[in-house]
């Protein structure tokens, strides 16, 4: 086998590896599509919430509401995160809009 040659386990191995990239790479598109069509049913829910005048309930809001009050903006969104499950933006927003 000269430098360069490749041996039936390195090629294996590189078969392999091509693989699970390309599989990597379709669910990474599957999640991605996902993502989107979340996003707009969640839009569209907004939308009709807004319409008819709703206002999602959100636990422990006075516990959430009180820290705000008290300037603990940092552990407010920290509270409304682990009631809600909200990411670190959207709860920063929601907390931002009960100041």
């Amino acid at each position: 086998m000269g430098s360069l040659g490749f041996g039936a386990m390195d090629i294996a191995i590189l078969f392999c590896t091509c693989v699970v990239v390309l599989g990597v790479a379709s669910i990474q598109t599957q999640l991605t599509r996902s993502d989107r069509r979340v996003a707009r049913v969640e839009r569209k829910i907004d939308a009709v919430m807004r319409h008819l005048d709703l206002e999602e309930e959100v636990p422990r809001k006075d516990e959430i509401l009180t820290l705000v009050r008290d300037g603990k903006q940092v552990q407010a969104i920290k509270l409304y995160r682990e009631a809600t499950g909200a990411g670190l933006v959207e709860a920063k927003q929601a907390v931002d809009a009960m100041s």
